[in-house]
């Protein structure tokens, strides 16, 4: 067994932040968090976990750090602990800093491009990346691969940590093809004009998942599977027409492996996030108990479809990005970011998301963005110029109001 290894959670108060810290909870002689980030909009639950994590500092993306130590040293008084005081950071950059402070796992729950520079700096700092934010790898593609040593990055989005489970019953050369799974959302089966119609309230209720806005919604567009699709490829090196995507609605079975002389590895457990955090902050052993298995006592049925690509077209539009490579995927997710953001506010329609974000893509291989078609040789300024790029490009497209920087482009960057 391993000795106890200290970890450092980014994102702490969204989904996986706060089912890592369950998982963490549970298993204290494995685990110690040193330092939480978070964007800020929720300081007293973070002031409540960095006092019962006794973490050695607390980060956060935006806010008043006078707010900040207010809120932990009111946990503290109440927890009846009033002299704890941990390493305050306050400021975009402040995620990116205790990523880097060395610990032995960071794990990686932001949501969105943002998370980039955090992703890179644990892997210049030589931890183990428990990735859950697939934007960073998918966005800084060749970067991120080329900062990481083999085995550094460990998937925690449940399929391709399946497929990673499943790629231990095989070799490298033995694998024929991987099949990523999708629940299709609460939207299944629906014809896309009757997606024109859906409302937001009705793209977040999730049949089998239980996510924030961003994520959630982009299940309900297929958005989701799209990028995971670039990332099994990045992940895995495997080519694109060598991953496919099966329609499961029950999720129970996470992704698949097949090999070469047919036989297929599944990996199947009920919807629960905890099993893949588990074993990202874990890798490559496994927490007794970390989530429930299957119950193979009762009846059940589980079912498999083609994708409706005529419906949900956004999985072929990825497959070009993530081919195209370069910087299109952080244009791809930029945009697709402000269009559901855009949606949400009431301002587009369900299929007016993918539409312009295809618009946006196709705008950036005309050339509209000087940078756009660079090389393979990317470097941080230019994929956060391409991103910024990308999200005024679909606020133009969309008829918004531009915006003086853009959310995910972080400081320091140059515009296209």
């Amino acid at each position: 067994m391993d000795t106890q290894r200290s970890v450092v959670i980014l994102g702490s108060t969204g989904s996986i932040g706060t089912q890592a810290i369950d998982v963490i909870t549970r298993n204290p002689d494995r685990f110690r968090v040193t330092a939480l980030s978070a964007g800020g909009a929720h300081l007293d639950l973070l002031a409540e976990q960095a006092v019962a994590l006794a973490v050695e500092a607390v980060a956060v993306a935006s806010g008043d750090a006078e707010q900040l130590r207010t809120a932990i040293r009111q946990a503290a008084t109440h927890a009846g602990d009033p002299a704890y005081e941990p390493e305050l950071l306050v400021g975009p950059d402040a995620s990116t800093q205790v990523a880097g402070s060395g610990a032995d796992v960071v794990l990686n729950g932001i949501t969105g491009s943002i998370g980039l520079r955090p992703t890179l700096a644990a892997l210049e700092a030589g931890s183990t990346l428990a990735l859950a934010n697939k934007e960073s790898l998918i966005v800084g593609g060749p970067l991120v691969k080329a900062a990481a040593k083999p085995g550094q990055i460990v998937p925690v989005d449940s399929e391709h940590s399946a497929i990673a489970q499943c790629l231990r019953g095989g070799t490298e050369q033995e694998v024929r093809r991987l099949v990523v799974t999708a629940s299709g959302g609460p939207f299944r089966g629906r014809t896309r004009a009757e997606l024109a119609e859906v409302t937001p309230q009705q793209a977040l209720a999730h049949p089998t998942w239980d996510m924030g806005l961003m994520v959630t919604t982009n299940s309900a567009t297929l958005v989701n599977k799209g990028l995971e699709v670039i990332e099994a490829h990045l992940l895995f090196d495997l080519p694109f027409e060598r991953i496919e995507v099966v329609v499961h609605p029950q999720s129970i079975v996470h992704s698949m492996v097949e090999f070469v002389d047919g036989a297929t590895l599944v990996q199947a457990s009920p919807p629960d996030m905890r099993l893949p955090i588990a074993l990202g902050l874990a890798w490559p052993e496994r927490l007794p108990d970390a989530a429930a298995g299957c119950d193979w006592t009762s009846a059940a049925t589980w079912e498999f479809y083609p994708l409706d690509t005529e419906a949900f077209p956004s999985v072929a539009l990825a497959r070009q990005v993530g081919a195209a490579g370069a910087t299109f995927p952080a244009v791809f997710n930029a945009a697709n970011e402000v269009c559901v953001l855009a949606f949400h506010d009431g301002r587009i329609r369900f299929t007016d998301i993918v539409d312009t974000v295809a618009r946006v893509v196709q705008g950036a291989g005309e050339g509209s963005c000087p940078g756009v078609n660079h090389s393979d040789t990317l470097d941080v300024e230019t994929v956060l110029a391409a991103d910024a790029w990308a999200r005024e490009r679909a606020r133009q497209a969309l008829g918004l109001e531009p915006r003086s920087a853009a959310p995910g482009a972080g400081r320091g960057t140059r515009s296209c």
